[in-house]
C-alpha cells in the first residue's frame, strides 16, 4: 500500500488531487511551496466546526463555556494529539536537519499539519466534507468536551504560580514505556520556587503532564504552601 494512502485511510478521506495532500504535509524547511498558507485556511475551518459542533451539541452552555471548550480543542497540544492518533509525523516532508532535531514529533509542527490537511481537504471537495473528518477525528473529544477545561490542570497551576509571581512548572519526560499505539507516557511537574517535583503518567504526553501538574496542585494544598488552590 501507498505511504499516502495510509494517510488518508486514516483520515478517512481520499484526495482527488494528490499534490493538496503532498502540499499539506510539506514543511517549510523542504520548500517554498509548502504548507503555511493551507495552515491558515485551516485554523479558520477548524475553529468554525468546534464551534458549530459544541453549539448543536450542549445548548446549556454558555458563551464563555462554548469559547473556553473550542480554544482547548482547538490548541496546539489537542491538534498534536489527534495527529498522533493517525501517526501524521511520519508522513511530513522536511530536511534531514528538522528531522534529526525531532520535528517529526514536535507538537507545534504537528499541530500546523493537521491545519493545513484540514483545509486541503476543503479545497479538494468542500467546507462540509472537511467539516466530516473534522468530527470523526474529534469523536471523542466533542463527546467529553467538558473535561476539556474542568480538568486543565496544567492552566489551573500555572495560572496560580503567576498570580503569586512563584517560577512556572517544569515538565519533563523520564520515561515512555510500551510500543507505538500502547505506550505509557512519565513526565515530571518541578516547581522550584515551592520545593515541589511530581511524577504523573498518561496515554499521551498531555495526558501525563495533566496528571503531574493535577499532582502538584494536590501537593500545594496538602503542605498548605498557601490557600487551596482549586
Amino acid at each position: 500500500m501507498d505511504i499516502l494512502t495510509k494517510l488518508q485511510k486514516a483520515l478517512g478521506y481520499k484526495f482527488k488531487d494528490i499534490s493538496l495532500l503532498q502540499l499539506a504535509l510539506t514543511h517549510r524547511s523542504y520548500s517554498q511551496q509548502n504548507n503555511e498558507r493551507l495552515e491558515f485556511v485551516g485554523k479558520g475551518i477548524l475553529d468554525d466546526v468546534i464551534g458549530m459542533s459544541l453549539y448543536i451539541r450542549y445548548p446549556n452552555f454558555t458563551e464563555g463555556t462554548l469559547s473556553k471548550i473550542r480554544a482547548a480543542l482547538a490548541n496546539q497540544d489537542t491538534l498534536a494529539e489527534v495527529a498522533a492518533k493517525i501517526d501524521l509525523g511520519k508522513y511530513l516532508l522536511m530536511t534531514p536537519g528538522e528531522d534529526a532535531t525531532g520535528g517529526r514529533s514536535r507538537p507545534s509542527m504537528l499541530a500546523r499539519c493537521m491545519e493545513a490537511l484540514i483545509a486541503a481537504i476543503a479545497l479538494d471537495s468542500s467546507h462540509s466534507q472537511a467539516a466530516k473528518v473534522i468530527e470523526s477525528l474529534y469523536t471523542e473529544y466533542l463527546a467529553n468536551a467538558i473535561h476539556s477545561i474542568s480538568k486543565d490542570f496544567k492552566t489551573t497551576l500555572q495560572e496560580y504560580l503567576q498570580s503569586r509571581k512563584i517560577g512556572l512548572p517544569i515538565y519533563e519526560v523520564y520515561e515512555i514505556e510500551g510500543k507505538d499505539h500502547n505506550m505509557v507516557f512519565h513526565i515530571g511537574c518541578d516547581i522550584p520556587g515551592l520545593k515541589i517535583k511530581v511524577l504523573g503518567q498518561g496515554r499521551s504526553k498531555k495526558e501525563a503532564s495533566q496528571s503531574a501538574a493535577e499532582r502538584a496542585l494536590a501537593q500545594i494544598y496538602k503542605h498548605n504552601v498557601a490557600q487551596n488552590p482549586y
